[in-house]
Formats: C-alpha cells, sequence, structure tokens
C-alpha cells in the first residue's frame, strides 16, 4: 500500500485495511491506543493548581487543572457549590484550531463535560456548599488539548476525573462572632467522588463498522462518531452522538458492553498511579 493511495485517496486505504480487520497504525478495530496518565505534583507546570493531571491517548495530549475558589451560593441554589468546566483547543495542539475565542469544537467538549458530571453525579453539589446561602466551593475545571489527534472527549473525561481525585480542599469555618470564613490550610481533606465516569468513543465507518479511539484522520474519514459514559456500576451516563449515521439497537448495545469494560481498564489506571504517588 503505497503513502500515494493515503494521500489521495485515504478512504479507499483505510478501507483496504478494515476489510483485514485492522487499521493502518497496526491496531484491531476494537483496540485503544497506548494510555498513561500523570497525577499532581509530577506536573511542575500547573503546580498553582489545587489537582491537576495529565493523560496521553496515543499523541493526544490533554492536562486539566482543577482550581477551587470561594462564593456565595446561587439564591435558588442555596446549599450547593459550583462546578466551572472549560476544554481549551489552542492553535498550538493542531492546525485545524485557530487563536481567539473558543470555537464550535472547543465550546460543543466543554458542555459534554459539564452534562457528563451532572449526569453521572460525579460530584454532588450539596458537597460543595460549606454554610447553606453563605459559602460553598466552586471548582473551575481547565482542561487543555496540548497535543491534538483525535477522541478529544474520552481523553477529557479520563483527565478530569484524575485531576478531581487529586484534590485537597482546606477545611473552611465560619466565624460566629465576625461571620467571616476562616480557612486551615493545615487540614485538608480529599474532594468527595461519588462516581467515576470514563467516557469510550467510536468512529462509524461506511455507516456500519465500529472502530474505538479514533485517531483525528480516522474521525475526519467517519460517517459518524458516538461517545459512551459508564460508571462503575456499569450504569449509562450519557450517550453522545453528534449526527451522522444512525446506530442500531444491537450495535449501542455493542458499544454499552465495549464501554463498560473499558471502563475497568481505565479506573485501573487511575487507582495504580494514585497507589503510587500516596505517602506510606
Amino acid at each position: 500500500l503505497s503513502i500515494c493511495s493515503r494521500t489521495v485517496e485515504p478512504l479507499e486505504y483505510y478501507r483496504r485495511f478494515l476489510k483485514e480487520n485492522c487499521r493502518p497504525d497496526g491496531r484491531e478495530l476494537g483496540e485503544f491506543r497506548t494510555t498513561t496518565v500523570n497525577i499532581g505534583k509530577c506536573l511542575c507546570s500547573i503546580t498553582t493548581a489545587d489537582g491537576s493531571a495529565l493523560v496521553k491517548l496515543g499523541n493526544t495530549t490533554v492536562i486539566c487543572g482543577v482550581k477551587a475558589e470561594l462564593a456565595a451560593p446561587a439564591v435558588d441554589s442555596a446549599n450547593k457549590g459550583y462546578i466551572v468546566p472549560n476544554v481549551e483547543l489552542p492553535s498550538l495542539c493542531a492546525e485545524r484550531f485557530r487563536s481567539g475565542p473558543p470555537g464550535e469544537e472547543a465550546q460543543a467538549a466543554s458542555q459534554f463535560i459539564a452534562d457528563v458530571i451532572e449526569n453521572s453525579q460525579m460530584i454532588v453539589k450539596e458537597d460543595l456548599c460549606i454554610a447553606s446561602g453563605k459559602l460553598a466551593w466552586v471548582l473551575y475545571c481547565d482542561i487543555i488539548c496540548l497535543d491534538y489527534d483525535g477522541n478529544l472527549l474520552d481523553a477529557s473525561v479520563f483527565a478530569l476525573l484524575a485531576a478531581l481525585k487529586n484534590v485537597q480542599l482546606p477545611l473552611v469555618t465560619i466565624n460566629e462572632e465576625s461571620g467571616l470564613s476562616e480557612v486551615n490550610l493545615k487540614q485538608k481533606n480529599p474532594l468527595i467522588i461519588r462516581k467515576h465516569p470514563v467516557a469510550t468513543s467510536f468512529a462509524i465507518f461506511d455507516d456500519t463498522l465500529l472502530i474505538v479511539d479514533p485517531t483525528a484522520e480516522e474521525e475526519d474519514l467517519a460517517t459518524g462518531t458516538v461517545t459512551i459514559v459508564t460508571d462503575e456500576e456499569g450504569r449509562l451516563c450519557s450517550v453522545h452522538k453528534p449526527g451522522g449515521s444512525p446506530l442500531t439497537g444491537a450495535k449501542l448495545q455493542d458499544c454499552i458492553t465495549r464501554a463498560i469494560t473499558r471502563h475497568k481498564e481505565v479506573k485501573k489506571l487511575i487507582d495504580k498511579v494514585i497507589k503510587s504517588i500516596t505517602p506510606k
């Protein structure tokens, strides 16, 4: 197979591989790229964050920093804190992105992350309340893509979960006499993570064939994509399908089954890394 055919007829080039149940990068159709995660202090670039993680999914590299700040709760949600996710796709991560305000893809990714947080109940906003109607935590979750080669959503959800598991919040009390908040930096507690959502994305080729963990090239050639989010109980938290080829019920069930298996792999990887950085 010549490089020329990949450049001139990329879809035909891919089809030749797919017929043999493999892909140009050597992976099988259901095989993920090598996945790595670094958590916390090993990321000297964002030591100012209260929690941080860097995830690599093949060449796709995403960093997440979580910053915790204090604020007054909203009037209609007096006993709730806030979680504010933001996905950035800077021009340095791929030629397709431009400097300036967030593009459509970054905005869609930010909304997807917000939906995952809400639907999975990974963090219950009531847990972020310090004093009802007076004080609550705001978690700013900045997810920045450093290198884009497809499957941004899986890498972003993974980085977010890993960074949140790294967050330690100081003890905050309100002085009854002065009414002012007092922060005890010596006494910190981990964030309460109620659920552990993991995203698994598929590209659909020629309306029928499913391949997992697509590269940027595979996403461009695909007739559609679908992302399944599950938690540790195998519960379906979200199905994200932005148009494209329809999926039969059987194909969707196949995706969910694979997503549940992938969840176990990702959770195992996070637990292993957290164990390695936890003081003995």
